[in-house]
């Protein structure tokens, strides 16, 4: 991220954006929150990367670098939230669960005219109070900072199949399994295999907003048959992928 734009406010408002097009990297003094009502939004900092189907928010603080890219036909909706209030009372950015309610709640808000009429601000209040509600989800593909570990993870983010054991890529890169094991573990705060199924998962998220066939998606993310892939991601997400292929 070189040129970083700062806007101080976050807009609140709905735009749409094309499959691929991106929003440069910038950071606000207020917070926000990020959210696709339709196709998948990713969204990257220098932690990592966030991927959100429209059964997931962001949130992201006030003052964090972060870019955008859109996968599908993108219904983005941007709520921003001022610096004095932080009703999740967390300052790094985070993934979460958006119910039924809060979906409609922050489309409603996202859509209304600028103003702060009083329906406007009791609406506001309400997104509010189920935003402190929300569950945080663990969909975060965390960066790597050694040099080592990076280049490890971008030959798997290269080709999400890649079923080469951790023993098998320690030799490719000239260490042992169990030191690239606790690299993982201290830089990453995960094993490998969390690494690896929450990099599939976030390349099948983006597959899918692509219209690729089910079928194609889980071979293309090494899965060893499409059940086992609608077993883990009907697990991470709450619905199929067949489901979500339809909602994009």
């Amino acid at each position: 991220m070189q040129e970083i734009r700062h806007t101080p406010v976050a807009p609140t408002r709905t735009q749409h954006l094309a499959s691929g097009a991106c929003i440069d990297a910038h950071r606000h003094d207020d917070h926000q929150i990020i959210y696709a009502g339709r196709g998948t939004i990713a969204v990257t900092t220098v932690a990592g990367t966030w991927v959100t189907p429209a059964t997931r928010a962001i949130w992201v603080p006030a003052g964090t670098v972060h870019a955008h890219q859109a996968h599908g036909q993108l219904e983005l909706h941007l709520v921003g939230v001022p610096s004095r209030e932080n009703p999740l009372a967390l300052d790094e950015p985070a993934v979460l669960g958006v119910s039924p309610l809060l979906r409609e709640l922050i489309i409603s808000h996202t859509n209304a005219p600028e103003g702060q009429s009083d329906e406007q601000l009791r609406l506001r209040a309400v997104l509010l109070d189920q935003l402190r509600l929300a569950p945080q989800q663990p969909l975060h593909l965390p960066a790597p900072s050694t040099p080592l570990l990076a280049e490890v993870c971008d030959m798997l983010r290269s080709d999400p199949a890649d079923g080469r054991s951790l023993a098998e890529l320690g030799r490719r890169v000239g260490t042992s399994e169990r030191t690239l094991s606790r690299m993982f573990r201290r830089d990453l705060g995960m094993s490998f295999t969390q690494w690896r199924t929450q990099m599939r998962l976030h390349h099948a998220l983006v597959l899918l907003s692509e219209k690729t066939p089910v079928t194609s998606v889980a071979h293309q993310c090494g899965w060893s048959s499409a059940s086992t892939f609608i077993d883990v991601f009907r697990r991470t997400f709450g619905h199929t992928p067949g489901s979500h292929h339809n909602a994009v």
